[in-house]
């Protein structure tokens, strides 16, 4: 079953039983991140520098990636380009919800609602089907932890990873102090077409930026 960057980071985020998001904030931009870089590989979307662009509104067929390419064409109002980080700062949690309910129609994890002190609803998303995540985890080890060469799509996902600071969400082990240094080799290796690579760097200094902006924010 082939899943899209996005909800493979969703699945490393989620807890197996209890189903709780992890570093749920984080994640929401890795998660909004690997959106965008599916649709840049799908050469629907650019991304330059700090601006992103729509290259072609035609649907890919996947449900997830057509829904944010809609919103990504309303969102432009008519412009050429708009700064990748209000995308990413407007769809970062949003798209944590469109990549559950993904997850959910594809049976790899089932939605729980519980209430809180009996009146406030609280959503929990336990795993249905373990097979996509070990998998998944086998194939980031196989790259990050044994020195094989990553895809397109595996370096991709782990160059979000590495940009969010969610290596212990892809490694929850003890603290292997190779796997940060592998990751940011891979981000920054030549395992991509020149304009993927460009992209996905951009993208990388969005996420951080907007990350940055969001904690001093939260402490102000």
């Amino acid at each position: 079953m082939a899943i899209t960057l996005a909800e493979e980071i969703m699945l490393l985020s989620l807890d197996d039983e209890s189903g709780a998001a992890k570093q749920r904030q984080a994640a929401g931009w890795a998660v909004a991140g690997g959106i965008l870089l599916e649709l840049v590989l799908a050469e629907r979307v650019s991304v330059s520098g700090k601006y992103l662009r729509l290259v072609d509104p035609t649907p890919t067929g996947e449900k997830l990636l057509d829904s944010r390419l809609l919103l990504i064409q309303a969102w432009l109002r008519g412009r050429d380009k708009r700064r990748v980080t209000e995308w990413l700062t407007k769809d970062n949690s949003k798209a944590v919800g469109a990549a559950l309910e993904s997850l959910e129609e594809r049976g790899l994890v089932v939605e729980e609602v519980r209430k809180v002190l009996g009146v406030f609803p609280r959503r929990r998303h336990p795993e249905a089907d373990g097979s996509v995540e070990s998998a998944l985890r086998e194939r980031l080890a196989a790259v990050v932890l044994e020195g094989a060469e990553p895809d397109e799509r595996t370096a991709g996902l782990i160059s979000l990873l590495h940009s969010a600071k969610l290596h212990r969400l892809a490694f929850p082990g003890p603290v292997d102090k190779t796997v940060a240094p592998r990751m940011q080799e891979i981000a920054t290796g030549q395992w991509a077409a020149e304009s993927v690579r460009t992209a996905i760097r951009d993208m990388q200094a969005a996420v951080v930026a907007a990350t940055v902006a969001t904690f001093v924010a939260a402490t102000v």
